[in-house]
């Protein structure tokens, strides 16, 4: 890789429609959802970081690099990005969400191409309709403008990422790649429709 990139996988939510079950940890097809996105970063970004606030030892068995957020009230994405951000010793981070077991290594490379050829500062995936802003390259440069604004009370991570040189990398072509699970209604029906 020409420019060294640094991976995490979001695992830190409370998945609360999960029945506040620890999402990376439900399985997908026999395999633990955070199995597919650790193995797919991997192969684009090393280190990987895994951020999760709860059950760090069971997530250390997929990665020796698990980290959690800088406080302790589960303030959404963006705080597990700053942590990764800290730990992060390249330029680029590249992130993506540990409940999208379909996304893959190319797709992730695509993110990181689009943000190093137009010179932005974040790239983020964009399905012809909507941002998926869990799904993202960046730049470590804005650790700090991520401080301050979460710092100030913000969450909405879309609003963070308007204050910055963004480029939405258009994956309409394969939009279902961003079936992110959130019930398990949702795992069973993905489970049923997906074919390996």
């Amino acid at each position: 890789m020409q420019n060294k990139v640094t991976g995490v996988v979001l695992a830190g939510g409370l998945a609360r429609r999960m029945n506040n079950q620890d999402k990376g940890l439900i399985k997908y097809k026999n395999k633990p959802m955070v199995k597919y996105a650790y193995e797919a970063i991997s192969q684009v970004a090393d280190p990987v970081f895994i951020n999760a606030n709860r059950n760090q030892q069971a997530y250390r068995q997929f990665s020796s690099k698990v980290i959690s957020d800088q406080t302790d009230t589960f303030d959404g994405p963006l705080a597990g990005v700053l942590s990764a951000m800290m730990h992060a010793k390249t330029e680029l981070l590249i992130v993506m969400p540990c409940d999208s077991p379909l996304i893959k290594p190319r797709h992730l490379q695509k993110l990181i191409t689009a943000l190093i050829e137009d010179e932005m500062d974040i790239a983020v995936a964009f399905d012809g309709k909507r941002l998926h802003p869990v799904l993202l390259a960046v730049k470590t440069s804005l650790q700090g403008s991520l401080e301050n604004y979460l710092q100030q009370g913000h969450r909405k991570i879309d609003k963070w990422l308007e204050q910055h040189a963004l480029i939405k990398v258009d994956f309409s072509d394969e939009a279902d790649i961003f079936l992110n699970i959130n019930t398990l209604t949702e795992l069973q029906a993905l489970e049923k429709q997906t074919v390996e």
